[in-house]
């Protein structure tokens, strides 16, 4: 029986079973246990077969309890039947491809992505026959006009990054329906708290669950949120690969989740603050936030949005490097990180950070100029952000 000490055990045998079972109730705790356990443990083969049964844990790379835990809490957040937290938001992303494509079929993409999504479009998918190609999502009939008749796919984000844009997801997803395709959007700077794409129309949603969604930049994690037929299928393929969030991250992602709403309404507050005062600054060429009026899709972010508009903008200034140097190093609140929607503020170039390997003159033809950084802003009084960054402007670029 599984748990039952035997007097006559030697010592080293006693060190390791002793302790190692819960003797005393441990049910409905305050806080969510972490489950570190590779393994559960059965008595014989009828209870084994009765784990099977009712999907319950036997080895961890197939199902473990914390994860459990954020499957449930992410499928409440994006508005979907089910969901399959990854090792991070590239294994959600490329999982939720894969499982959708073979060779032979064709995906219409965003031509403003994060880079490493374009490079699994491009380096990975290519190898085994499947085709991307690209459009503005911003711009319908350009999306019409490239869909073919083995499009199978369309994959977009619910706002760029780096440029901030916001594609009509409902037309987009009117479209791909149309034309027998499924939608999948990333909504990793927005999460199911501010949009939840799937009420939208988009068939999966994935999410970078480091960014906003845990907000405390200590776990690295992914998911995938859709009707159960298309995550249990996501699943599978998870567990053959191997790409299952581990149990610590998963914990820590449920935590930082509880708080979320609080933060991320917060951090649209000083977003749409900042990116108001930036786009006042004598040193800023131009301002990329939806909550602008002067946002081309602000009546788009609005519709789908509104009142919050995220905590990400960016905004370009002259691309002096020493200057942009000098402007990075003046900041006293504010630093360069790469990663975003923490609760501190942070900053990242594009150039040399999400799109570093695109080819310049693929990058400048998408707007992402070598001027440009991207903000994640946090939950700092807005005061006090405002100020650290129009105060190492003045210092960089008022002389």
């Amino acid at each position: 029986m599984v748990g039952k000490i035997e007097e006559s055990w030697q010592f080293e045998t006693r060190l390791l079973n002793e302790g190692a079972y819960f003797n005393l109730e441990t049910t409905h705790p305050e806080a969510l246990p972490i489950h570190m356990s590779t393994a559960h443990n059965v008595n014989d083969l009828e209870d084994l077969q009765r784990r099977y049964d009712v999907s319950g844990y036997c080895y961890n790379r197939n199902r473990n309890p914390n994860r459990t835990a954020l499957n449930e809490l992410i499928s409440c957040l994006e508005g979907g039947e089910a969901s399959v937290s990854c090792s991070s938001g590239m294994a959600a992303i490329s999982s939720a491809i894969i499982t959708k494509t073979k060779a032979g079929d064709h995906i219409l993409s965003d031509r403003t992505l994060y880079g490493e999504s374009i490079e699994i479009f491009e380096d990975i998918l290519k190898k085994y026959k499947v085709e991307t190609s690209y459009a503005d999502f911003t711009n319908l009939e350009d999306v019409k006009s490239k869909i073919q008749p083995n499009t199978v796919m369309l994959y977009t984000e619910t706002v760029s990054n780096p440029l901030v844009e916001v594609p009509d997801l409902k037309a987009v997803a009117d479209i791909a329906h149309e034309n027998h395709a499924i939608l999948i959007v990333d909504n990793t700077f927005m999460t199911g708290a501010l949009v939840q794409p799937l009420k939208l129309g988009a068939d999966i949603v994935v999410n970078s669950l480091t960014k906003f969604a845990n907000g405390h930049s200590d776990a690295v994690c992914g998911a995938a949120t859709g009707s159960a037929e298309m995550i249990n299928k996501i699943h599978d393929l998870q567990v053959l690969i191997g790409s299952q969030s581990d149990p610590f991250s998963s914990w820590l992602i449920c935590r930082g989740i509880r708080t979320l709403d609080l933060r991320i309404k917060k951090q649209s507050k000083n977003a749409e603050a900042l990116a108001a005062a930036l786009e006042k600054s004598p040193y800023v060429k131009k301002v990329n936030y939806p909550g602008l009026v002067s946002h081309k899709q602000h009546s788009t972010a609005e519709k789908e949005f509104g009142p919050y508009y995220g905590g990400i903008l960016s905004f370009e200034i002259d691309e002096d490097r020493e200057k942009m140097n000098l402007f990075l190093r003046s900041m006293n609140l504010a630093h360069y990180a790469m990663t975003l929607g923490g609760y501190r503020t942070t900053l990242s170039y594009p150039p040399l950070s999400s799109h570093e390997n695109v080819p310049e003159e693929e990058r400048l033809k998408m707007g992402i100029t070598n001027g440009l950084l991207r903000v994640s802003v946090g939950i700092e009084e807005e005061e006090d952000i405002i100020h650290d960054f129009l105060n190492a402007l003045e210092i960089a670029y008022g002389k």
